[in-house]
């Protein structure tokens, strides 16, 4: 049965105000967004991967369950195929969250960010070679470190072009970065991704709409090659193909390594992320460093001088195109001076001294970028980005000691629900506010019963309605999945793993021996280490011929090129097997995959290596 509600009347009058609020609607964006159409696939179908039938809803009514200009985004981001950018200059689109490009080169075609998965970007190029010619990748382009700009590699590379040498460009740092934010934290964030995503929503009018970035994430298959050129100034040229680019470095904007680049004989300019069809994440609520709004619009204002002047035609990771250099220029100047704005006026608040949210109650933008359809919060907000540069400069303490040293949830909620009168006085006072429309103060209320008695049915269906509706009014794609995923799972709870639900291994088995060490730091039991005491072993990977010096020393792991205690022999795959629990030690020795002295201590060292359970909770202790 569908637990889910309809709109309440207080939702119905916010969507009402918001609609009034909107933009006018010149059709712009719907005809960029078409504009240099080739041609597609039926509803961009990659069986088991990805589809745009699910979203065919979006052709009809606006209902009051979506926000209306989220409606209006979601419709924009139902257009999918090949589009000609400029000659010579490709995308797919609507494959997947981001768009993946193809430029035109002598022999081949360069790819510029492979999608999240290789099944949508083996159909892309399959669509692109229809339409313009059965010609070989002669390189890729990796516009930064977030993986849905570098996870479907494989669908348009084979093993044998990476063993042949295959071109495969990124900022410097690219690779440090990618195993920073989706594998040292890559099972929290994959798991809040989930959320951000709406990834276990039903796709209608009652659930995921649109991601605001994109439609959703694909389903495919994620791998990560490592690049083989790493462009490390602005000004650096480089020839792909017979492709003449012109770099632009661009660190710590929409990611910590990015950058920008022009085509100068095609005058075409990408934007990589750091310039799309809304406002973007200063902080990505699935979880990622915070970013600097200020070095944000410091590159565009360096894009925009260094190549407005010759730019045709602006593309990007994301979303649509625009034509003409007064249109780029003035697209780069607000999207400029969007990021600086919130920066700016965040800390002259902060300067008054209000709290961040505070500030993320009063910031507004001014009429001149507020009368904008792409400054708008279908992905970031207003709201979360000037915590976010609050935290940046000032960190997570409001300055307020009552916040400094406060109670954990499950805690705080025993003793908020005593204060109340117990469980069924809290959801008197609750039910009250939701019957007027205080979707915000229920759910804060509720929370505290939930973490307290997390078994209290009335409890969770009571809060699951507050996030609907909450959700039903979000603008943002993400805050949206956010609240709509909760109200999913408090209403349908998981059931509970004896063993933990491993995320898939994908990433891990792309990276260098080096990188692979450094992430099972992160997994080293503290407490199970202490008891321990010190290790120390060699690690001799077959594979590679690497050897690390690998020890466990104060319940820290540390590990260094070279010799240092007893070697055991094997390889990455092997190693990453017995870690996340694919085989076990014995079974490996016995089958030979691992050998030598140090085999004992890597017996020793595997059982203090955790394994994340992906499914854990969210919205409930």
């Amino acid at each position: 049965m569908d637990q889910r509600k309809d709109a309440t009347e207080a939702t119905r009058a916010a969507q009402a105000r918001l609609a009034a609020s909107l933009p006018s609607e010149t059709g712009e964006d719907m005809a960029n967004a078409t504009r240099g159409f080739l041609g597609t696939i039926p509803d961009a179908d990659v069986p088991g991967a990805w589809s745009q039938k699910p979203f065919a809803f979006l052709n009809g009514e606006r209902p009051d369950t979506v926000n209306p200009g989220l409606w209006r985004q979601g419709r924009l981001n139902l257009q999918h195929g090949l589009f000609e950018v400029t000659k010579g200059v490709y995308q797919v689109r609507g494959f997947d969250l981001s768009n993946i490009t193809f430029i035109e080169g002598d022999k081949g075609y360069v790819v510029i960010d492979p999608l999240i998965s290789a099944e949508p970007a083996a159909a892309a190029l399959k669509l692109m070679r229809g339409h313009r010619g059965e010609k070989p990748v002669t390189g890729v382009i990796y516009t930064h470190s977030h993986v849905d700009h570098y996870g479907g590699v494989r669908g348009v590379i084979s093993q044998a072009d990476i063993e042949a040498g295959m071109h495969i460009v990124a900022p410097e740092g690219f690779l440090r970065e990618a195993v920073s934010e989706n594998v040292l934290a890559g099972n929290a964030m994959g798991r809040r991704a989930t959320y951000m995503y709406g990834a276990t929503l039903p796709k209608d009018p009652k659930g995921h709409v649109d991601a605001g970035l994109g439609k959703t994430v694909s389903m495919g298959s994620v791998s990560l090659v490592p690049p083989t050129i790493s462009i490390r100034e602005t000004g650096e040229r480089l020839t792909l193909d017979g492709v003449d680019i012109v770099f632009q470095v661009t660190p710590d904007t929409e990611a910590p390594a990015e950058m920008n680049f022009f085509f100068p004989q095609f005058g075409a300019l990408c934007m990589a992320e750091n310039c799309t069809c809304q406002l973007h994440n200063l902080y990505t609520p699935r979880g990622a460093q915070v970013r600097d709004a200020r070095a944000w619009s410091h590159y565009i204002d360096e894009a925009s001088a260094m190549f407005a002047g010759d730019t045709d035609v602006l593309f990007a990771s994301h979303h649509w195109p625009r034509w003409g250099s007064g249109e780029a220029a003035r697209f780069l100047r607000q999207q400029r001076d969007l990021y600086k704005y919130i920066h700016d006026q965040t800390l002259r608040l902060a300067n008054h001294g209000l709290t961040p949210t505070e500030i993320a109650e009063q910031i507004a933008l001014p009429p001149s970028l507020a009368a904008e359809w792409h400054t708008r919060g279908y992905y970031g907000t207003l709201n979360h980005n000037a915590k976010a540069v609050y935290q940046r400069y000032l960190g997570w303490f409001d300055g307020n000691p009552a916040n400094l040293h406060r109670l954990p949830p499950v805690e705080a909620g025993q003793r908020y629900v005593e204060v109340a009168g117990g469980a069924d006085a809290l959801l008197a006072k609750a039910r009250d506010a939701y019957g007027r429309g205080e979707y915000r103060w229920v759910a804060e209320l509720v929370n505290h019963l939930v973490f307290a008695q997390p078994s209290n049915t009335d409890a969770r269906a009571l809060q699951a309605d507050a996030l609907e509706q909450m959700g039903y009014q979000a603008e943002s794609g993400p805050w949206r999945a956010f609240y709509l995923t909760g109200a999913q799972e408090l209403r349908n709870p998981r059931p509970a793993s004896e063993t933990p639900r491993q995320g898939a291994a994908g990433q891990l088995r792309a990276l260098p021996a080096d990188a692979l060490l450094d992430s099972f730091s992160v997994r080293l039991n503290g407490e199970k280490a202490g008891a321990v005491g010190d290790l120390a072993l060699t690690l001799a990977f077959s594979d590679t011929g690497e050897r690390f010096a690998v020890s466990v020393e104060n319940a820290v792991l540390h590990h260094r090129a070279g010799e240092g205690g007893p070697a055991a022999t094997l390889t990455r795959p092997v190693l990453i097997g017995l870690v996340i629990g694919e085989t076990t030690l014995e079974k490996a020795l016995a089958d030979g995959a691992v050998s030598g002295e140090g085999a004992v201590v890597l017996g020793q060292l595997l059982p203090l290596l955790d394994r994340f359970d992906f499914w854990f909770e969210i919205v409930a202790p």
